[in-house]
């Protein structure tokens, strides 16, 4: 495995910088809206998704 900060990230993948999955910071209203519910549900053990 490969561990790198998010900078090297992005100079390795500059076209794309959907970084959202590492640093948590989702790109809208609704990207935080929706893991925001789906770590609730997971915590309360209910099986279904957050969207």
């Amino acid at each position: 495995m490969i561990y790198q900060n998010i900078e090297s990230l992005h100079a390795s993948c500059p076209n794309n910088l959907g970084d959202w999955y590492f640093t948590g910071d989702y790109p809208t209203p609704g990207g935080n809206r929706v893991v925001n519910k789906a770590f609730m549900n997971y915590m309360e053990g209910k099986n279904e998704r957050g969207y």
